[in-house]
């Protein structure tokens, strides 16, 4: 499967950005929006990013919650769903590529949920974790989940799984590349006669290595909870350094080390 590297640009279209908004039921999303005020630690009126927001669903919940949100994101579909249920104009939305967030020491939290850790390179991965470092205080929280860690991911990966969300099949093809410790899938939505094909990868990197590097970013990191190999995904919790505080040096990786 050869997955191009801006895949990220393009995917979210059409019936993709439909699986997306209906796959998680409101519930899911209000206890999602529990944790991340529980991790964050950052009181009603503290200013939040959420990066990137999809179609902005923890964005509006925690609007609702007090707490001041800008949302950032590179698909225009997304935004706009996102707009058009924001009657208020509650959140800042801002139509941006994730490592694009010109805003330094502006926000007192940040949050990154979902599978969006890992579309980038080694490179691109590290540019984005800085650039959270860079717009948070010092001292403000950063939350990270990703599935992206290969101690869990093997556990409960499946070569073809599928599932259906409303009127629309997802049917997925999933490969590893174990020379660029890359997860390529290929995604197919079916919907009322519809057929649209999408193509993804991911970086798959081990959580000592996922550590390290939000730690090179500017952090110090935690975990929201103790890590099991049965867990789908891994949630950190990082603080952004006070200035002045010792940096390590950058974190590099070669990407043929891999498992």
């Amino acid at each position: 499967m050869n997955v191009e590297s801006n895949w990220w640009q393009h995917f979210f279209e059409g019936l993709a950005v439909q699986h997306w908004l209906t796959a998680l039921s409101p519930e899911h999303t209000n206890r999602e929006a529990d944790t991340i005020t529980r991790l964050l630690c950052a009181a009603p009126g503290a200013e939040l990013l959420d990066v990137p927001c999809g179609g902005g669903r923890l964005s509006l919940n925690l609007a609702d919650r007090g707490y001041r949100l800008t949302g950032v994101d590179v698909s225009p579909e997304f935004l706009r769903h996102a707009r058009s249920n924001d009657g208020g104009d509650r959140v800042r939305w801002e139509h941006r590529e994730m490592r694009d967030l010109p805003w330094p020491g502006r926000f007192d939290g940040a949050f990154c949920m979902g599978n969006s850790f890992g579309y980038l390179d080694d490179e691109g991965n590290a540019a984005f974790l800085r650039a959270v470092a860079a717009v948070l205080k010092p001292g403000a929280r950063f939350v990270l989940e990703t599935p992206m860690i290969v101690e869990n991911l093997f556990g409960h990966l499946q070569e073809r799984p599928w599932w259906k969300v409303g009127d629309i099949y997802l049917l997925v093809s999933n490969e590893y590349d174990h020379i660029r410790r890359r997860l390529e899938s290929e995604y197919t939505f079916l919907s009322n006669g519809c057929t649209e094909v999408r193509y993804v990868s991911h970086r798959v990197y081990k959580y000592a290595e996922v550590r390290t590097l939000i730690e090179a970013s500017g952090f110090e990191v935690n975990v929201a909870a103790p890590w099991t190999p049965d867990a789908h995904s891994v949630t950190f919790v990082a603080t952004r350094r006070w200035f002045g505080q010792n940096v390590p040096r950058r974190w590099t990786l070669n990407a043929t080390d891999g498992v």
